[in-house]
């Protein structure tokens, strides 16, 4: 989902690592039948998510706070069409055409164009889950409702360790779309501390690729703006990540160039994910007169983690505990 920006107080590893047993130890009773089903299911929601043409409106709602968007997604082949634009606050529009991606300011004048790689990125789905998900987490069905007028079925996922926080979420049952998604804080309450949700949504609509593309057909009066980036590894930076977080895999390392007032300067973004929600890990030169102190805030369900490492500056963000991006700050380490 798009750029969400929300701690729990760190523990140590080991405590971290001693939740996984009984856990584990449960999920071995798991039926390969029932295993195979909710595979089944993931996988329909990834397929849907990635291949689906729809438009609707989704809403937002964390800390108290509620914004909407309204969105659009349409699939041509091979070619995908993403739109999404924000419907309170600061104008912004933000669109993706295949690995392209335009973010618009139309009361600034302003567009940065730049090349994502999508998972890594933003959707216009509430949630996309990669089957491997199940590594991490249980699933179970939890019964039926409905959501913007369409029947869903409702499945928890349940974390088998502290590292990561439950979701619940809804699938259209006619064609397994995402059509919102709960993230859940620990404890007995079971907090929602964010949520994702289609108030409205046309599902199998035709595709409508300049819908999407004319939003950015005429930049002339706009102040373009391209960030020079590059795919490279945390070991040709020079860095490593010497513990590894339980079932969180690199799924991508990029080297981008930042505006600062002495010119620009590098930062290196290493994604991590577990198959459900992502931690983005970033890597630039300790500069006093920007980085003023070591903090760790939350919004929802979205953490950040800063500290200073060396020469170096490290910001761990993602909708996971503090404590989880924590144990990527203490383990990313400077190897020259």
């Amino acid at each position: 989902m798009i750029q969400r920006s929300g701690w729990r107080r760190w523990l140590p590893l080991a405590t971290l690592l001693s939740s996984l047993l009984p856990a584990a130890a449960g999920a071995q009773g798991t039926g390969s039948a029932a295993l195979a089903d909710a595979r089944a299911w993931l996988s329909r929601i990834h397929a849907a998510a990635s291949s689906g043409n729809y438009h609707g409106t989704m809403v937002y709602s964390a800390g108290g706070a509620l914004s909407s968007s309204r969105v659009w997604h349409y699939c041509v082949g091979d070619q995908t069409y993403e739109k999404l634009e924000m419907l309170d606050g600061r104008q912004q529009r933000i669109v993706r055409h295949n690995d392209a991606v335009h973010t618009l300011w139309p009361q600034s004048r302003l567009a940065v164009v730049e090349r994502r790689e999508a998972p890594a990125a933003w959707s216009t789905t509430p949630q996309r889950v990669d089957p491997k998900a199940l590594d991490q987490y249980e699933l179970r069905p939890n019964g039926t409702a409905r959501v913007a007028g369409r029947e869903a079925t409702v499945f928890m996922l349940e974390p088998r360790d502290a590292l990561r926080y439950a979701q619940r979420l809804w699938a259209d049952q006619a064609t397994g779309l995402m059509l919102r998604a709960d993230i859940i804080g620990p404890g007995a309450e079971q907090p929602v501390l964010e949520s994702t949700a289609f108030s409205e949504i046309e599902i199998d609509v035709k595709p409508q690729p300049e819908t999407v593309l004319q939003a950015v057909r005429q930049l002339d009066d706009y102040r373009v703006v391209r960030p020079q980036q590059s795919r490279t590894t945390l070991e040709a930076e020079g860095w490593a990540l010497t513990q590894p977080v339980s079932g969180f895999r690199l799924s991508g390392c990029l080297k981008r160039s930042m505006e600062t007032g002495g010119g620009r300067e590098p930062v290196l973004q290493a994604v991590f994910s577990d198959g459900l929600t992502h931690v983005s890990v970033f890597l630039e030169p300790y500069r006093p007169q920007h980085h003023r102190g070591e903090v760790t805030i939350r919004q929802g369900a979205t953490a950040t983690v800063t500290q200073r490492r060396g020469d170096h500056w490290v910001t761990a963000v993602g909708d996971v505990p503090p404590a989880t991006l924590k144990l990527f700050a203490q383990a990313i380490d400077r190897r020259r």
